[in-house]
């Protein structure tokens, strides 16, 4: 075993860079008290877009829009995004932010609503990426990123660890056993391949077979 010689998830988080327009969605967050991607779980969302090469990519749980601006610092001309979210408030501050970075509103669609009821009306593989924040109702949104993604296509799932609590099984409450039940199902159904990487808050990475 390699033993602890310095805080990996600190060079982690400071390895990438956040943008001005990044810092400022992040300070609306403590704001409104959004849940939004650490700067590492950031990057990766780039990185894997940008690896894709993906055209078309919805996200559940906008957030202040930080999750959205690194998703298209990674992303091509054509690639389109579909953000959905409970809170007009949330979808308002990306809004503002995808705005001021220069990205062009026929790049995304930012739609508020009951967030099942949203993604029922989405077409079947459709899309090369699907990120899920949210703990609420998580079970039913990884049924629906199955349907959803083209074969080959990413589901992503931030905060799938809770910062650790859902290794814990003494954690009880509605996140842990949601995001806990959440990770085990991926796990055990065959037609993901996935792994689990302790980067922010944990992110689950499943691969649509």
């Amino acid at each position: 075993m390699i033993g602890n010689r310095g805080d990996m998830s600190a060079f982690a988080e400071s390895f990438v860079r956040e943008d001005i327009f990044m810092q400022q969605a992040r300070n609306t967050a403590e704001e409104l008290g959004t849940l939004d991607p650490s700067p590492a779980v950031g990057g990766l969302q780039k990185f894997l877009v940008e690896t894709l090469r993906a055209k078309s990519i919805v996200e559940i749980g906008t957030g202040s829009g930080v999750s959205g601006l690194w998703l298209f610092a990674g992303a091509s001309p054509e690639t389109v995004l579909t953000s959905i979210d409970i809170e007009r408030e949330h979808a308002a501050s990306a809004r503002a932010v995808f705005e001021e970075a220069g990205i062009s509103s026929q790049r995304f669609r930012l739609i508020t609503g009951t967030i099942l009821e949203v993604v029922g009306k989405l077409a079947d593989k459709n899309y090369d990426l699907v990120v899920l924040r949210p703990a609420a109702d998580l079970m039913e949104l990884i049924h629906e990123a199955y349907r959803l993604l083209r074969p080959g296509g990413i589901l992503f799932i931030d905060h799938a660890l809770s910062g650790g609590k859902v290794a814990d099984p003494t954690q009880r409450d509605f996140d842990s056993i949601s995001r806990r039940d959440g990770v085990r199902a991926v796990r055990e159904d065959s037609r993901w391949s996935c792994t689990v990487l302790p980067v922010g808050s944990g992110v689950l990475l499943a691969t649509k077979l």
